[in-house]
């Protein structure tokens, strides 16, 4: 992915979650440096990531103690940030819509 939109959504999240921080950051910067054409490629990074429809992926983020939806388009190589939280706050939203 070469462009990430709405870091500052992690940024904002980590500044509240400080133990999420690093977590998100080698996130960030593997999403950057790679270059995932689909799913598949995700999945090759980051085996425990969940595929949705609507090319929505949610990665686990430290340990699973919280959740990152991200929307790709693989052809122009953008990654949207949608939803980050905790578990519980995930377990409120539909994943596939947000």
């Amino acid at each position: 992915m070469k462009r990430i939109i709405a870091k500052r959504t992690l940024r904002e999240f980590w500044e509240k979650y400080p133990d999420s921080e690093q977590y998100l950051k080698t996130w960030y910067q593997t999403a950057r440096t790679e270059k995932w054409l689909s799913p598949n490629d995700v999945k090759q990074s980051y085996a425990n990531a969940s595929i949705l429809k609507n090319s929505r992926v949610v990665f686990n983020i430290k340990g699973n103690s919280y959740r990152l939806i991200v929307k790709f388009n693989y052809e122009r190589q953008w990654a949207f940030i949608r939803f980050i939280g905790t578990h519980s706050q995930y377990d409120l939203i539909d994943a596939n819509n947000i």
